[in-house]
């Protein structure tokens, strides 16, 4: 017999979400690895914003608050993919590497 899912489902798959990222943006030296780590994290407060939308109408007229925060995360994090891709593909042309560690590009 299946149970229901629920809403404590939903928080503890966007939690486990959010730890992988958090886990991948802090363990990884490779650029890409970070910034596929952090749409992770992104994604994860997706899914918690338009779990609380669901499972919390508690004012009316805002119904779809958690739906638009999710689109606008969505939004963002393409816009950080486009951008932050770019700046790896400029480092790499610059210093041959896109490992975090070997860029130095700030030393005087």
């Amino acid at each position: 017999m299946l149970l229901p899912v629920g809403p404590i489902h939903y928080l503890i798959f966007a939690t486990l979400l959010f730890a992988i990222g958090m886990y991948g943006a802090l363990a990884r030296r490779n650029a890409v690895a970070v910034l596929l780590s952090i749409e992770l994290m992104f994604n994860g407060a997706a899914i918690l914003f338009v779990t609380f939308a669901r499972y919390l109408q508690i004012v009316q007229g805002f119904e779809l608050a958690g739906q638009l925060f999710a689109i606008f995360i969505i939004t963002v994090a393409a816009a950080d993919a486009a951008v932050g891709l770019a700046i790896v593909v400029a480092v790499y042309r610059l210093r041959h590497t896109v490992q975090v560690d070997q860029i130095d590009l700030m030393k005087g």
